[in-house]
């Protein structure tokens, strides 16, 4: 995406402000949070699938209140988690506290990670990319800090509201991805970026989600390549 010079900026900026004020009622999303023992143990088990069975070096990119970083800790993966809004990652630290796990929450732009070269086994993203000025940008840089062979895991969705949500009517232009994708749009767009073997597997399940899902949900993965 091209911008001028300072504009991706601030939308970033504004991101984080909208972000920084949803936290306190972030895990009353439907599709947000993941409580009780059925749902929880319905995403270890998509997670699960994806991941393997060893212990594995993880970097939960955008992790939010830490949902999905806290599951991944439970499947024994050593877990690092980085957020743009310090507000989400306070709420994500005292959830790993709660729960007894270490893991590494920091802040951090997920189109700039802070982080090493193959530092990780492999990436997850929930419901991040539609977030983002620059996908593309973002897409090279996990794949930049997941070892070759790795694994980069989306978790995405298609919701196309009628308006803007509130807080993004002045950026949303901004977001290439705003909205999301169906997934084989979302293959496409990381296709033509020069990734292969994508696959995609939806997620209907409304054990996942708490209800029955309003919109497309499905889980987007493809290999780093050696």
């Amino acid at each position: 995406m091209t911008n001028l010079p300072g504009a991706g900026d601030d939308v970033k900026d504004r991101v984080q402000e909208y972000w920084n004020r949803r936290a306190e009622s972030y895990d009353s999303d439907g599709i947000s949070s993941i409580t009780g023992d059925d749902q929880r143990e319905a995403w270890r088990s998509v997670l699960r699938e994806y991941t393997g069975g060893n212990e594995q070096r993880a970097l939960d990119v955008g992790c939010g209140t830490g949902e999905i970083s806290l599951v991944l800790a439970e499947l024994g993966h050593d877990v690092t988690g980085i957020d743009l809004s310090r507000e989400m990652l306070d709420r994500a630290r005292t959830k790993a506290q709660q729960a007894g796990m270490s893991i590494e929450f920091q802040t951090g732009d997920a189109e700039d990670v802070p982080l090493s070269d193959d530092a990780y086994d492999f990436v997850t993203a929930r419901h991040l990319i539609w977030t983002l000025p620059d996908p593309s940008g973002a897409i090279q840089e996990w794949c930049r800090v997941v070892r070759p062979g790795g694994r980069i895991i989306l978790i995405e969705g298609f919701w196309e509201f009628d308006e803007p949500w509130d807080g993004y009517q002045e950026i949303h232009e901004e977001l290439p991805l705003y909205d999301g994708r169906p997934p084989e749009e979302l293959v496409a767009f990381i296709s033509h970026q020069g990734f292969e073997n994508i696959e995609h597997e939806s997620l209907p399940d409304p054990v996942l989600w708490g209800d029955d899902p309003d919109q497309e949900m499905y889980l987007l993965t493809f290999p780093v390549p050696e």
